[in-house]
């Protein structure tokens, strides 16, 4: 391995973990760890496709060399993920963050951890807006009126729920279409690629790896993804 290839893979390994913004699945994490998501909707048997985004810039260089001698009408679609060769379920990405902030609790702004559940989980939509309206809807409702009977005593208490439920309703809205979605998707040209790039003296794979068969997703989520989001998206 050269000089620049050393100098990569060590700025690779200072940057695992990196985030930029509160993104996709992200979103989940934070709100869950903040303690602003104690219910929500999902197959928990459902596999999610997901892939840490430098396995997909890796597939992108390498695809560009693969085919740059190639002529421009050569269509070919690669998928770059993991449902078919190392699928992940939403029941374990919740064990993965109950675990995380179980022994790494998020510090509020009073400075006090925020202890976190697993949470109750529907898997339809009916139950779960009848279980908001009564759990948490209703309640508001009545602290409101009596808020206002008190002259806005209880008002910072009102503005904290409206906050949180408004909070799990726009997750909810946001990742529905794929908290029940069961489909999978082909990756056989991809890995096509990547044997081939092996084949290849001139190709860095080490450097340019990305089949999501080498990913131990409870490290990965425990000890990189997790942490990268507290450490550059909330820093």
């Amino acid at each position: 391995m050269g000089t620049d290839s050393i100098s990569k893979l060590k700025l690779w390994i200072a940057l695992s973990g990196w985030v930029e913004g509160i993104r996709t699945i992200d979103s989940i994490v934070v709100a869950y760890g903040k303690g602003k998501l104690t219910s929500f909707l999902a197959d928990l048997d459902a596999v999610f496709d997901v892939i840490p985004a430098d396995m997909v810039v890796n597939a992108i260089i390498v695809t560009m060399m693969a085919h740059a001698n190639q002529p421009s009408d050569d269509h070919m679609i690669y998928h770059v993920g993991s449902s078919v060769r190392n699928p992940i379920t939403y029941r374990t990405f919740r064990e993965y963050n109950f675990k995380y902030f179980t022994v790494k609790p998020w510090i509020n702004r009073d400075g006090k951890p925020v202890k976190v559940a697993r949470g109750t989980m529907f898997n339809n939509l009916a139950s779960f807006r009848r279980y908001i309206f009564i759990r948490y809807l209703l309640p508001l409702k009545v602290l409101e009126l009596i808020n206002k009977l008190m002259c806005q005593y209880f008002q910072g208490i009102c503005l904290d729920l409206n906050r949180k439920i408004n909070t799990v309703m726009r997750l909810v809205d946001l990742y529905l279409p794929y908290l029940f979605f069961n489909g999978i998707f082909d990756d056989m040209n991809t890995q096509r690629l990547l044997s081939a790039a092996k084949q290849q003296e001139d190709v860095e794979i080490d450097l340019f790896y990305f089949d999501p068969q080498i990913i131990d997703w409870e490290d990965y989520f425990m000890n990189i993804h997790i942490p990268g989001i507290f450490k550059y998206a909330l820093k």
